[in-house]
């Protein structure tokens, strides 16, 4: 093979010794008339970072295919843009387009094929490459015109073109940048805005955008009462950002309208299977002055929260160990007279139609009428022991005796559920409920998958079905706003094929659809979303999603396809909020300390 590395050391200067005029004594350029160099370089300094372009059109369309809008990225800026970058064009009477950089490319200056052995090895020897050769170009995506309004900046829908050649720049203010996205100005701290893993920056003080939800009635209704999810791996970061918008939930300053006049504060109720929520009532020791300063000049609560809780359940001989947090402790039972308004609580998940129904109409109201409505689990299944009464239930054709059977087999085993030695939590409700306050459910020291989800399960019902209802028994529970949250939410809220899985979809799709008017809002977290049944998650309006690396939890999401192929690989603690009724699709970065104590020494 012809080896072409010498094609370097060839200097005009040399000759090549056949006696012809390049052996010659060069010229010296003073002797002849030298060529005056002319400068290149546009005069005046530049602003922006390109210009649009109308190489390829220039078209703004209702769908997305039917708009093409490019912008020439001048050479100095080349290195700083990144795809999703926010842009500014300016119109001539002042309105600007507020776009975001969709995708970025070289192109050649001029026709050359460059996929040869010598520009290969012309590049591999030098420094690096001359950008004059290239053309660098960013392709835009319009988001909304931005324009004033009686002094105030506002946005539409983009509904015009600018002109060819008009100077891009980028978007470095504050109002301007949540305006085109819609960013509320006021209300629960989330993050600060970030493009590609790095933090937005302005000339304000402090630099940052902070993103936060709506959470007033004058646009429409708090987000908090629309239902929220974080989804995120295992290391993703997402118990430590629930911490932090739980937080700001408990603000003293934060409270909302009741039907009767009067204002009130949040309660807030987290069901905790890993035993984490409780640590809200200390502070962080991570929490300096100085970053304390900062956490005020931005208006976000943080330190322990000193109304926390944790009602721990009774159950069976387990034991709750609580040497990771300070919290008030108070024990409770599961009364066995809340399975008459929730029968499913006692069917685990094994019944059938034909055998729920024995249980719901027949066996239940039976039990209940001859012992009365505050009977315990011990007396029903003694009550189930009853030979005479299997008989004359077959006998009578109302219930057939392998019905029975299997009713009584499935009801059997939740001995150490309900009934314990504790006060039962219907006579807690004024403790468990509290404007203000947080009380936490730990079911970690639960070794009984199937008591821990009873308890969950009897908890979210009681505070559902109060809310719901025209006439509570529980007026603490229907007159307070009430954040339920619950963590890995997939275990309780599958899709799972079961009768007792189907009332407890229905129970949580009605709360949800109902959670506007009654001021109640489902806060879930979970690792794996694609397990929450589709009918609960339609009604979840802000998804707050961090790393995921399951292809279909990301799917199961729904968040736009630019922002959902960034999901596998952010970083703890970066995150992409979807929030319709609050802003455009955007990506954050959570604050990076706990507002409150998180994790164990």
């Amino acid at each position: 093979m012809v080896d072409l590395g010498d094609f370097d050391d060839y200097s005009a200067d040399e000759g090549d010794g056949d006696g012809t005029a390049d052996d010659t004594e060069p010229i010296d350029s003073s002797e002849s008339d030298a060529f005056e160099r002319t400068a290149v370089e546009p005069r005046g300094e530049d602003s922006g970072v390109g210009t649009i372009t109308v190489s390829e059109g220039l078209r703004i369309g209702e769908d997305d295919d039917e708009t093409t809008l490019r912008a020439y990225v001048t050479r100095g800026n080349r290195a700083s843009v990144r795809i999703g970058t926010y842009l500014l064009a300016s119109y001539p009477d002042g309105e600007s387009l507020f776009c975001r950089i969709a995708s970025l490319e070289y192109a050649q200056q001029f026709h050359a094929d460059d996929a040869t052995e010598i520009h290969a090895r012309r590049a591999m020897r030098s420094d690096g490459i001359d950008e004059s050769e290239y053309k660098f170009v960013a392709s835009l995506e319009p988001v909304a015109v931005l324009y004033t309004e009686g002094g105030e900046l506002k946005r539409r829908m983009t509904d015009r073109v600018p002109k060819p050649q008009t100077v891009v720049r980028e978007a470095t203010d504050s109002a301007e940048i949540k305006t085109g996205l819609k960013i509320p100005e006021d209300g629960v701290f989330l993050g600060h805005l970030s493009v590609g893993g790095e933090t937005v920056t302005t000339a304000a003080s402090p630099p940052t955008i902070d993103y936060r939800l709506k959470d007033d009635y004058e646009a429409g209704d708090p987000l908090v009462f629309r239902h929220s999810l974080i989804a995120g791996g295992t290391g993703s970061g997402k118990t430590h950002a629930a911490k932090n918008v739980l937080r700001q939930y408990l603000a003293d300053e934060r409270t909302y309208p009741m039907d009767d006049g009067r204002t009130a504060q949040a309660a807030v109720v987290q069901f905790d299977p890993q035993d984490e929520y409780a640590q809200m009532h200390d502070d962080n020791p991570e929490l300096d002055d100085e970053y304390a300063r900062r956490l005020e000049r931005e208006g976000v609560a943080y330190g322990g929260h000193e109304d926390t809780i944790a009602f721990v359940p009774t159950v069976g001989s387990a034991s709750y160990a609580a040497g990771h947090h300070r919290a008030e402790q108070l024990e409770f039972t599961i009364p066995f007279s809340m399975v008459h308004e929730n029968p499913w609580l006692v069917a685990g998940s094994g019944l059938n139609d034909n055998q729920y129904g024995a249980l719901t109409s027949v066996l239940l109201p039976r039990f209940e009428n001859q012992y009365g409505p505050e009977a315990t689990y011990e007396q029903f299944t003694s009550f189930l022991d009853d030979p005479a009464l299997r008989e004359e239930l077959d006998e009578s054709g109302r219930v057939h005796e392998a019905t029975f059977d299997a009713v009584r087999r499935r009801v059997l085993g939740f001995g150490h559920v309900f009934d314990q030695d504790a006060q039962p939590i219907t006579d807690l409700v004024s403790e468990f409920v509290r404007p203000g306050g947080l009380t936490v459910v730990p079911t970690y020291h639960i070794t009984d998958s199937r008591a821990a989800e009873t308890v969950v399960l009897a908890l979210s019902s009681l505070l559902i079905d109060q809310k719901l209802s025209n006439d509570p028994t529980y007026d603490r529970i229907k007159e307070t706003p009430l954040v339920l949250g619950m963590d890995e939410a997939h275990n309780f809220l599958t899709d799972a094929d079961s009768v007792q899985a189907g009332k407890v979809i229905r129970k949580f799709t009605e709360a949800a659809k109902q959670g506007r008017k009654e001021r109640l809002g489902l806060f879930l977290i979970t690792q794996d979303p694609q397990d929450i049944d589709d009918a609960v998650f339609k009604q979840i309006n802000t998804t707050v999603v961090l790393n995921l690396g399951d292809e279909d939890a990301i799917k199961s999401v729904n968040i736009p396809s630019n922002l959902e192929s960034k999901v596998p690989y952010m970083e703890k603690g970066q995150m992409v909020v979807y929030s319709p009724d609050n802003s455009e699709p955007v990506e954050l970065i959570g604050l990076s300390r706990c507002l409150t104590r998180h994790g164990r020494d």
